[in-house]
């Protein structure tokens, strides 16, 4: 009879160990560093854009891959972002079975948003991967291009324009969240803050603060592009990165606008480095025989 008390708990324990195990807190730092590789660079070549100083590469995720692979050894430093892109698809992946190591974190609207994630960097890595492997010097076809052929696609199925605008409503709304959100600083709640200088948070919030709403206010633009491309029936609205950044130029506020935003998805990659360095974790060594609710809250810090 213990036996069988004992077992419908068992799985749950088993991924919660999982979930807490140092590997997994290894993949997330590791995972955060490549998100920060990734931003810092497509910040710098929207900058250069705004500058006027346009180099033909695309201010966008394929833009900064192909930029790394122009570096030298820039193959072993595509190799080494396929790295960080799977570990942060892999943590994901693990707060998606098994919750965040949060309180509230087996909450299905978590699990979602972390599978949500784990797709998006595992596309992104099989990217780096396929531009990796043909030598490097290509960052792959420009995002732009790639979002209107899918849109102008999904359009084409049955009830293809209620998809295209349910998935541009979503961006949009978490694009909103995200601003929101940096601007109440509740991204401090991942980080050990007592550990750092005055100083040191201070640099800390301005980079998330900055950075959020930059990603914020992108992820807002691109997903409006998408939900007027289902409105109007028209693939040729959706944006990418690129475009829906360089259409800040193009506002009353002009190039500077663009520049604005490129500094803070800059700022929003230096800020992926601090929370690779500074994020909250599971504590170790709890004994595998304790009930996972007896450790309360303070078991699992953090915050989403």
């Amino acid at each position: 009879m213990e036996r069988r008390q004992d077992s419908p708990a068992q799985p749950k324990s088993w991924g919660r160990r999982v979930a807490d195990s140092r590997a997994v807190e290894a993949a997330s730092r590791v995972g955060l560093c490549a998100r920060g590789v990734i931003y810092v660079l497509v910040g710098i070549l929207a900058v250069r854009i705004g500058l006027g100083s346009d180099s033909g590469q695309e201010a966008d995720r394929s833009g900064a891959v192909g930029t790394l692979g122009e570096q030298p050894f820039g193959r072993a430093l595509l190799w080494a972002l396929v790295v960080g892109l799977a570990a942060m698809t892999l943590w994901r992946l693990c707060e998606a079975a098994f919750g965040q190591t949060v309180e509230g974190g087996e909450k299905w609207s978590r699990r979602l948003g972390s599978l949500g994630m784990a797709v998006f960097y595992a596309v992104i890595c099989v990217g780096v991967v396929q531009t990796a492997l043909v030598g490097g010097s290509s960052g792959g076809r420009p995002g732009d291009e790639t979002s209107k052929e899918y849109t102008a696609k999904v359009l084409d199925w049955p009830g293809g324009r209620v998809i295209v605008g349910v998935f541009g409503a979503a961006m949009l709304v978490v694009g909103v969240v995200i601003l929101v959100r940096s601007l109440m600083r509740r991204f401090e709640r991942n980080l050990r803050m007592e550990e750092m200088s005055p100083a040191t948070r201070r640099v800390v919030a301005v980079l998330g603060i900055v950075g959020g709403v930059a990603c914020g206010v992108v992820a807002a633009g691109a997903g409006l592009s998408v939900l007027l491309a289902a409105v109007r029936y028209d693939p040729s609205q959706a944006k990418g990165l690129d475009e829906t950044l360089r259409s800040f130029a193009t506002t009353p506020a002009g190039p500077a606008l663009l520049i604005a935003a490129a500094v803070g998805l800059l700022l929003f990659g230096l800020y992926s480095f601090c929370e690779a360095r500074w994020r909250k974790a599971a504590q170790h060594g709890t004994p595998a025989e304790q009930p996972t609710g007896a450790a309360g809250p303070a078991a699992h810090p953090g915050a989403p």
